[in-house]
């Protein structure tokens, strides 16, 4: 392991070396010629340092047993500042245009993924519990990230600390689904709930960000929303997601039944990301975030069932879009890592914030246990499984970096600070470190009650049965 390490630090750094050398030649070259012609090689350098990187910071935490998007993410961050020693060649990287859609295009690509890995179905089977789980799980980490951000930065507008509570919504189904899924557990009634929560709590952090986006938009062009557009804005997300769904269920399953017949190789995948990019276009249009449309077309592929693919020994959607996703993905979270400027926690009050924040990211999750109407269940588990906030919390804070609102001034900024925008990621990393040990433990001690139960109950019959009976 360490041979591996050292051998991807060094190949990194010489590609590091290699990217500040042919931008270094790019810009002569550019002001000889007075224009470049052709793709930057600067570009390919800084794709193979991403996925590089990327790929050693995620098998690191793997071998941790960690999740992988918290390598990647981290050494982002490692790389983002290494300006701190002097070494220039990584700052490129953080502004390039490509590099940034490039990203753009792997969350899209991961939020299609989130909505495959949702099963419309075995979310309505766990009924009002998953509801009760989710309602609970959106609205109090909302009003608490709301209270912290109005505290810890009050000279912000009010927006910001709404779009910061925002950012506590949702929870990352991936992270908890491979923790039950690495105990055996995923068939329990409480993973069932949990995972059919995170679903929920995904589609309602999705409409949330469309509303509180939307009242920054229309803030930033000097107009102020009303209750009656917040109301279309948040209807308009509800309508395009059910819309969504029943294009999936009455009229796609028809389209892919005849695209089966295609010889080419590729049918399946190219459509699915084609359709993919094409609700998350429509989303845009609508005036909705993309990664809504992309997470509607994995909601709708996912109750597509491709028989005629199949037939012909095709894998599985999921599996199909993985090795897009291995490749796209890694660069939004080294990405999102490199925006980290650690220079911004020389400031007490940051790490004071980004405490807070991660408490109330914690509390307002476990509140989800309280709310569960079936009995006989662990509510501490399940308020444990919605704790991660793992790839969704960064989106919504990436988002938020995008979005701009005048400040006192009048001058335009990012709703989501260089300052700020640490606290959050901080915040993710915490709560997604955490949860699986904790939901572990929790899982672990409730099957060694259940087994030590079962084994008094088999005590208890086997005495009975040997005691002589009455004459």
């Amino acid at each position: 392991m360490k041979r591996q390490l050292t051998v991807g630090t060094v190949l990194c750094g010489v590609v590091l070396w290699a990217a500040q050398s042919v931008r270094a030649d790019a810009q002569v070259a550019g002001q000889q010629d007075g224009a470049a012609h052709g793709l930057d090689p600067f570009v390919l350098l800084s794709v193979a340092v991403i996925l590089i990187a990327a790929k050693l910071g995620g098998e690191l935490f793997e071998r941790l047993k960690q999740p992988g998007v918290l390598g990647e993410l981290i050494i982002g961050i490692v790389i983002g500042n290494l300006v701190l020693t002097g070494f220039m060649a990584a700052e490129p990287l953080k502004t390039n245009e490509i590099i940034a859609a490039l990203a753009e295009i792997g969350v899209i690509i991961l939020l299609f993924e989130v909505g495959l890995e949702s099963n419309l179905s075995e979310m309505l089977e766990v009924g009002w519990s998953s509801l009760l789980v989710a309602l609970a799980g959106v609205i109090v980490p909302f009003f608490l990230g709301w209270g912290v951000a109005a505290y810890f930065i009050p000279n912000e507008s009010r927006l910001v600390h709404l779009f910061i509570g925002a950012t506590l919504c949702a929870t990352s189904v991936g992270i908890t689904a491979r923790v039950l899924k690495d105990m055996g557990r995923l068939q329990t009634r409480e993973s069932r709930i949990i995972l059919g929560a995170a679903v929920i709590d995904d589609v309602l952090g999705l409409i949330i960000l469309a509303v509180v986006a939307g009242a920054i938009k229309a803030s930033g062009a000097g107009a102020v929303l009303s209750m009656l557009d917040i109301a279309i804005i948040a209807g308009k997300a509800i309508a395009f997601l059910f819309g969504a769904i029943v294009v999936g269920r009455y009229i796609t399953p028809h389209i892919f039944w005849r695209a089966g017949r295609f010889e080419s190789r590729g049918v399946l995948l190219a459509l699915s990301i084609g359709f993919c990019f094409l609700l998350a276009w429509a989303a845009a249009k609508t005036g909705l975030a993309p990664i809504v449309g992309a997470f509607a077309a994995g909601l709708v592929l996912d109750e597509i069932h491709f028989e005629t693919f199949e037939e012909r020994g095709k894998h599985d959607l999921q599996q199909l879009v993985m090795p897009v996703s291995a490749v796209l993905v890694p660069i939004f979270f080294v990405l999102m890592g490199m925006k980290v400027d650690l220079r911004a926690f020389a400031r007490v009050e940051l790490l004071g914030f980004a405490a807070a924040l991660t408490v109330a990211a914690i509390i307002g999750k476990q509140i989800c246990s309280l709310v569960v109407v079936d009995r006989g269940l662990n509510r501490i588990a399940i308020g444990l499984g919605m704790i991660p906030r793992g790839e969704v919390g960064l989106i919504f804070a990436g988002v938020g970096a995008t979005l701009m609102l005048p400040n006192a001034q009048g001058v335009s900024e990012p709703v989501i600070g260089a300052g700020t925008f640490g606290v959050i990621v901080i915040m993710v990393i915490v709560t997604t470190l955490i949860t699986p040990p904790a939901l572990k433990r929790s899982l672990a001690r409730r099957r060694r009650h259940e087994q030590d139960e079962s084994t008094d109950a088999i005590r208890e019959v086997a005495e009975d049965a040997a005691q002589p009976t009455s004459q």
